[in-house]
């Protein structure tokens, strides 16, 4: 993967992560397919709540640990929320058939999406969480295209 613009955010605050997410979120489109990357705290599952809002999603968002893939409806098309934290190995992942999901007319957000990127062929957005000094976090936003 190439990796064609970067962009990075400090957000100091978890109101912030949500912000953001919601920003980025009212610029997705269809096919859109964001993969979030992080230690565990980190705030992916904010910044997926923001993504959310911004495409208008009112419904709560939480974390799919469990159940892997949560959908959620909006104005015509999809949100899929997918957390890939308890998938282990290559088998595991193209067991779950999740091809479909970003190849398909939804907007795909996935929570340890590092664990999803060797297998893309197309473009996505990576983004990298981390827990600044100051327990803030900084915010890697890559556009990245094959």
């Amino acid at each position: 993967m190439t990796t064609r613009s970067s962009a990075t955010r400090t957000c100091s605050r978890p109101e912030d992560t949500l912000a953001l997410g919601r920003s980025l979120g009212e610029k997705l489109s269809a096919g859109s397919v964001i993969l979030l990357v992080g230690p565990l705290g980190a705030g992916k599952t904010v910044l997926a709540k923001g993504i959310a809002r911004g495409l208008g999603i009112t419904d709560e968002i939480a974390s799919p640990t469990y159940t892997i893939v949560s959908e959620y409806r909006r104005e015509g098309a999809w949100l899929h929320h997918i957390d890939l934290y308890r998938i282990e190995g290559r088998d595991q992942l193209e067991n779950l058939g999740l091809e479909d999901l970003v190849r398909g007319d939804s907007v795909v957000v996935v929570e340890w999406g590092e664990k999803l990127e060797p297998l893309l062929d197309i473009p996505y957005t990576r983004i990298t969480v981390s827990i600044a000094a100051n327990g803030g976090r900084d915010i890697l936003m890559e556009e990245r295209a094959p």
